[in-house]
């Protein structure tokens, strides 16, 4: 019998399954349109499998949301302390953690991730434009087939719905920091 992997893998899963059962969708439906198995999605929601960036991102989008919110919603349920904007929360994924900002960031996201993964996985595609700062290590960024090796301190533009992806450049973990614009802020300007 399969067992849960930890506290951050449950409250992911459970996330994903509230916002799934929340819009009256199945797992089948979900599954289908984020392009993973059903039964690899009903491990992911009782936390007994890590996905991928890749794959919370794909689901995220089939749930009408972004991978970021459902990282902020699995790290903490407290709401943000806006006195203390550099407040973080982590959640674990398979190739990796993100780290996502609390706080009063007005129209911007910030995450940062720690990524482990020395081949590029699928691509990242979404609505909102980004700002990716390597802050330590070395890593290659794949931008639609344009790739840039980063060191720490380099930055790079994403411009929305420009396919993106990224791995270690020397097999060693690095540290990225991404600066989206909220959806919503997006929608408001």
């Amino acid at each position: 019998m399969a067992t849960t992997l930890d506290a951050q893998s449950v409250a992911l899963g459970a996330v994903i399954r509230t916002l799934r059962r929340d819009r009256g969708e199945t797992l089948v439906e979900v599954a289908q349109r984020c392009g993973l198995s059903h039964p690899f999605l009903s491990q992911v929601e009782r936390g007994r499998a890590r996905p991928s960036f890749t794959s919370v991102d794909a689901i995220a989008r089939a749930l009408g949301t972004t991978q970021f919110a459902l990282f902020a919603l699995a790290a903490g349920t407290e709401a943000p302390d806006p006195d203390h904007p550099d407040s973080a929360r982590t959640a674990q994924v398979s190739d990796g953690a993100a780290r996502v900002f609390q706080g009063p960031f007005g129209p911007f996201e910030p995450v940062e991730i720690v990524a482990t993964n020395l081949d590029f996985k699928e691509y990242f595609s979404h609505s909102e434009d980004e700002l990716c700062y390597l802050v330590e290590g070395t890593a290659w960024l794949d931008l639609d087939g344009d790739v840039h090796l980063l060191a720490a301190g380099d930055a790079r533009w994403i411009p929305s719905t420009a396919p993106h992806r990224w791995r270690s450049a020397d097999g060693a973990p690095f540290r990225m920091l991404f600066v989206k614009n909220r959806p919503s802020a997006k929608e408001d300007a």
